[in-house]
C-alpha cells in the first residue's frame, strides 16, 4: 500500500493545528482589543473563511463539497455549536486573560474522555492517562490561586465556553464519523458558512460594536484580517486532526499547543500570570505530553480509528 502524502498525515494535521490554534488566542485577544468588536470580528472569520475556501475551489486549487440540502441540514447543529464554541470563546477572551481562559480549557479532556466512553467507543484511559488528566485539574487549581486579574463576569463566560466546548467535542467527531464528505475543505466551508449567517444579525443590531466600526483604525484593520486569515488555516487543521484523532486526544493536543500561547502573550502583553501561576500552566502541559490516547472498545459501532486499537501517545517520543 502507498504511504499517505504528508499532507494527510498526523504530524502535518497536528503541527498545523498546534501552531494555528497557539497563535489565533492571542490575534483575536489583540483584534477584540483594538476593536470592541466581538460579534464583528467573529463573523469576519467564519465568512472569511468561507469565501475563501470557495475561491480557491473555484480556481480549481482545492476540491469543496457544494452547498447541497441534505448536507446544510445535517451541519446545522455543527454550525449552531460551532458558533456558540468561538462566541463565547471571544466573549471570554474580552472580559478575562489569556490564562483564565487557558485553565478551564486544560481541565476539559477530562470530561471528553468519559464522553468518549459514553458515546464514541473509547475505553476508559489508564492509569498513567487518569494521573495526567487529574494532573491538569491540580496545575489548574494552583494557578487559580495566582490569576492576576479575577472577574466573575470574566469567569462565568468561561464557564458557559467549557459546557459548550465539551458537547463541541464529541459531537462534531460523531459527525466526522457519520456524515460523508468528499474533501475536509467541504467540512471547513460549511461550518463556517452556516455558522456565520446569524452573526450577521447579531452585530448590526449591537449600537456598540456599530460605533467600534466606525472609529477603527487601519491597525485594527490589519489585526482583524490577521485573525481572519489565521482563522482560515485554524478551520482546515482543525477538521483535518480531528479525522485523525479521538476526541479526547484531540482536546490534549489543543492543550499542549498552549505553550506557545504562553510564550507570545508573556512576551506582548501585560495582562498576565505570576511566575508561579505560569509555573502550574507548564505543570498542566507537561501532564497533557504524557497522556495517552484510549483505544477502542471491541463493541464500539462509531469508530473514529479504522481498525486501529492500539494505544498511543499523541507526540513522538
Amino acid at each position: 500500500m502507498d504511504p499517505k502524502p504528508f499532507y494527510a498525515t498526523t504530524p502535518f494535521a497536528v503541527g498545523g493545528y498546534m501552531l494555528c490554534s497557539a497563535t489565533l488566542l492571542i490575534a483575536n485577544k489583540y483584534a477584540v482589543y483594538k476593536v470592541a468588536a466581538p460579534s464583528f470580528i467573529l463573523f469576519s472569520q467564519l465568512m472569511g473563511t468561507a469565501v475563501v475556501v470557495k475561491a480557491f475551489a473555484a480556481m480549481g486549487k482545492i476540491e469543496c463539497d457544494a452547498l447541497e440540502m441534505t448536507k446544510s441540514k445535517k451541519f446545522l447543529p455543527v454550525a449552531l455549536i460551532f458558533l456558540s464554541t468561538i462566541f463565547t470563546n471571544m466573549k471570554s477572551l474580552q472580559y478575562a486573560n489569556v490564562e483564565t481562559f487557558m485553565v478551564f480549557r486544560f481541565s476539559t479532556p477530562l470530561v471528553v474522555s468519559i464522553a468518549d466512553y459514553l458515546f464514541l467507543g473509547r475505553k476508559l484511559p489508564n492509569a498513567r492517562s487518569w494521573m495526567c488528566l487529574f494532573a491538569l485539574l491540580i496545575g489548574a487549581f494552583g494557578y487559580a490561586t495566582t490569576d492576576s486579574s479575577f472577574q466573575v463576569k470574566g469567569y462565568t463566560f468561561c464557564a458557559l465556553w467549557y459546557f459548550i466546548f465539551c458537547m463541541d467535542q464529541i459531537y462534531l467527531k460523531h459527525v466526522i464519523n457519520t456524515v460523508k464528505m468528499d474533501s475536509t475543505w467541504g467540512r471547513v466551508f460549511y461550518s463556517n458558512f452556516l455558522a456565520s449567517v446569524p452573526l450577521v444579525f447579531t452585530f448590526i443590531n449591537d449600537a456598540d460594536e456599530i460605533q467600534a466600526l466606525k472609529e477603527m483604525s487601519a491597525s485594527a484593520f490589519m489585526a482583524v484580517f490577521l485573525s481572519v486569515a489565521l482563522g482560515v488555516g485554524m478551520s482546515y487543521f482543525a477538521w483535518c486532526a480531528r479525522s485523525l484523532l479521538s476526541a479526547a486526544s484531540f482536546t490534549v493536543v489543543g492543550n499542549i499547543c498552549k505553550i506557545l500561547t504562553i510564550a507570545i502573550n508573556v512576551s506582548l502583553w501585560d495582562k498576565h500570570a505570576s511566575s508561579v501561576g505560569i509555573a502550574c500552566l507548564m505543570f498542566c502541559l507537561v501532564a497533557a505530553y504524557f497522556y495517552q490516547q484510549a483505544p477502542m472498545r471491541a463493541d464500539s459501532k462509531d469508530s473514529d480509528d479504522h481498525g486501529d486499537i492500539e494505544k498511543k501517545n499523541l507526540l513522538p517520543k
